[in-house]
């Protein structure tokens, strides 16, 4: 019942911080890109919440735990901050883009941004559900074992591929051109990001290092 009523309160907080990061700005009740977008993003994340909260509430548990304050490494706490503002900014600039009119997406775009947000979150959820240590910090808990089966027989890092694919479709979704220029900004930080997590994973996870050797690409298979 805790961990219910915790999410709720997370999810309904959440829904409000888009709501204001995104409604303000717009100034605009028919900004139906915006209202579209966080309709789909918010259906999307309770569903994977529920999931989790029927069939892996320790998982459930453990990504509750985010954000900079939850990362052991300044790295990583750099990388959460820079995630966090830019997120936040990125959200701010795409209402902006709508209100005064910087970039026009066509409708048929939009809907398809709001698809891509959807396949991202579907990767991450596949993805949780092959790997149950898949904690939101970078850390090697007791008991970890090394996922090599399922998508991760793919690539290294395949929940941030689906955040990628998320990133790419956030922009477009609450109809903005100008908001993807955001992704200057995510794509290094999750580069830095993965590197730092596998140098601690190499370390602090025993058999991560022939992880590694068996499996060659990060995010892109053929490419990185």
């Amino acid at each position: 019942m805790r961990l219910a009523v915790a999410t709720l309160r997370t999810s309904v907080l959440g829904i409000a911080a888009l709501a204001i990061l995104i409604g303000l700005p717009a100034w605009s009740l028919n900004y139906w890109q915006g209202w579209v977008f966080i309709a789909v993003f918010a259906i999307a994340t309770n569903l994977i919440g529920v999931y989790l909260a029927l069939k892996d509430p320790v998982l459930l548990e453990r990504r509750k735990r985010f954000g900079p304050g939850a990362e052991s490494r300044g790295v990583q706490k750099m990388i959460a901050w820079l995630a966090i503002f830019g997120s936040a900014a990125m959200l701010v600039v795409c209402a902006l883009d709508y209100r005064f009119g910087w970039s026009r997406v066509p409708p048929l775009i939009s809907l398809l941004g709001d698809m891509l947000v959807v396949l991202g979150l579907l990767v991450d959820w596949f993805v949780l559900r092959e790997n149950s240590f898949g904690s939101s910090t970078i850390e090697a808990v007791e008991g970890q074992k090394v996922i090599s089966t399922g998508p991760y027989a793919l690539v290294r890092h395949p929940m941030y591929v689906g955040v990628l694919i998320m990133l790419i479709g956030v922009p477009p979704a609450p109809g903005s051109w100008w908001g993807l220029l955001f992704l200057l900004l995510f794509v290094p930080a999750l580069v830095w990001r993965i590197l730092d997590e596998e140098e601690l994973l190499k370390r602090d996870l025993t058999g991560y290092a022939d992880y590694l050797r068996t499996v060659r690409y990060r995010l892109v298979p053929g490419f990185w």
